[in-house]
């Protein structure tokens, strides 16, 4: 078994890099842990208080349970991950039922953040992109998916995500066993990773 972290900030085009890793694998061999999954639960917070939390620093995150589930599937145990819900900031009842497999990614903004996790992962990579392309990335996807204002979008970015970005994800990349540049776009380096880790699956 081999367990990646992917970390990158908002917009670098990590999902893009994880769907073409995972494309290249049967679908039995490979199981993706979104670092959002675990987000600490905030249902003992009142409801007005939790568009407050900031969802983009270490302590949003239930790091000893991630810790904890990712032992498990390195001794061949099933898990069962937990159900985040952005519209009440919650976890939900919920779960999913996840079986070891050959190769384990956990992806997220701040997949590389925590030192006992990091210790854990047999490949850390770091998607880096330019931080005018990631704004752009961002104003879309907000906009687009989540009904949100290009204002606000960008009020956000410079009030949270590019502080949090600066303070917690651009650090990971001197502990990177391997940094993307160009994020997804960078066919050349997205493929050496997926021959990578096939070697070590042993196909």
């Amino acid at each position: 078994m081999i367990i990646i972290g992917i970390a990158g900030g908002t917009g670098s085009g990590k999902t893009t890099v994880v769907k073409r890793i995972v494309e290249s694998l049967p679908p039995d061999e490979v199981v993706v842990l979104p670092l959002d999954s675990y987000y600490k639960d905030s249902s003992h917070v009142p409801a007005e208080e939790r568009q407050n939390i900031n969802f983009d620093h270490p302590n949003a995150f239930d790091w000893d349970l991630l810790s904890k589930h990712i032992s498990m599937l390195r001794k061949g145990e099933a898990i069962e991950q937990p159900v985040y819900s952005y519209l009440t900031c919650t976890r939900q009842a919920q779960t999913i039922h996840i079986e070891p497999r050959k190769v384990v990614i956990i992806e997220g903004i701040l997949a590389l953040s925590d030192k006992r996790l990091n210790r854990q992962m047999d490949l850390r990579i770091f998607v880096d992109a330019d931080p005018d392309e990631r704004l752009i990335r961002v104003i879309q996807r907000d906009v687009i998916e989540r009904g949100r204002t290009a204002e606000a979008v960008m009020e956000r970015y410079m009030r949270v995500l590019k502080p949090m970005h600066l303070e917690f994800i651009e650090p990971a990349k001197r502990i990177a066993d391997l940094i993307v540049p160009q994020g997804g776009h960078n066919e050349k380096a997205i493929e050496i990773l997926k021959l990578y880790i096939e070697k070590i699956v042993g196909r």
